[in-house]
């Protein structure tokens, strides 16, 4: 990570087969992993959203990761939303 990378938010909702298939745990552990904080949430309408918030390259790569998903996922969409970054620490499943 480069000194002068920039803050970013990005607000994600990923559709297809993401619950059930531990994608937020899987979500939580890269989150850790990558030093990205924000949380992951199932909907009611069965989709999964995500907020990333950090340095541009990590949270670049937890996008990545959740067009992927964890070995049982099937995703089949992913929507990006560039946010403002809100000083979020730690990652949290809700």
């Amino acid at each position: 990570m480069s000194v002068d990378e920039p803050i970013v938010r990005k607000r994600l909702r990923v559709g297809g087969r993401v619950q059930g298939v531990y994608f937020r745990q899987h979500t939580l552990d890269l989150a850790r992993v990558h030093g990205v904080s924000g949380w992951v949430r199932n909907l009611p309408d069965g989709s999964v959203e995500a907020v990333f918030e950090g340095p541009a390259g990590p949270v670049a790569r937890m996008v990545e990761a959740c067009r992927l998903g964890p070995p049982d996922a099937l995703v089949e969409r992913v929507e990006v939303t560039a946010e403002d970054p809100a000083g979020l620490r730690g990652f949290t499943v809700r």
